[in-house]
């Protein structure tokens, strides 16, 4: 069993930046990529960013690409969502998941269907 436990949401201006962190609370964690996802109010899901189980491959929404970058610690069981200049429409709840990596050589960090569990989610929201 796995438990996401996201933190670091809150109120910015736009602009400003913002770190979110999400812990990993099971076994092996060096052995599930890790993924963001955020909705915003009246919108679907979608993916933001993504890092493989050893932090060797990231992937990015174009929407985030040069302002986001995510990290991961495998010592510490965490991953975070550095968010820099953020804008009015990154305002939305966002989302930590774990998709088991195993003996898959594949990765598709942006179909949700892949993850296998997913945190509660922390609100950030910008304002103009």
């Amino acid at each position: 069993q796995v438990q996401l436990v996201e933190s670091g949401g809150e109120l910015v201006q736009a602009g400003g930046s913002l770190r979110l962190s999400c812990a990993f609370f099971g076994r092996t964690y060096n052995m599930w990529h890790m993924g963001w996802f955020r909705q915003a109010p009246g919108k679907e899901r979608e993916f933001v960013a993504a890092i493989t189980w050893n932090g060797g491959n990231t992937d990015y929404a174009d929407s985030v690409k040069g302002r986001f970058s995510i990290s991961r610690d495998n010592v510490k069981s965490t991953v975070s969502l550095q968010m820099n200049s953020l804008k009015f429409e990154d305002t939305a709840v966002y989302y930590c998941a774990a998709d088991w990596a195993g003996d898959d050589t594949s990765w598709y960090p942006h179909n949700e269907m892949k993850y296998d569990y997913w945190g509660q989610g922390t609100q950030v929201t910008v304002s103009s």
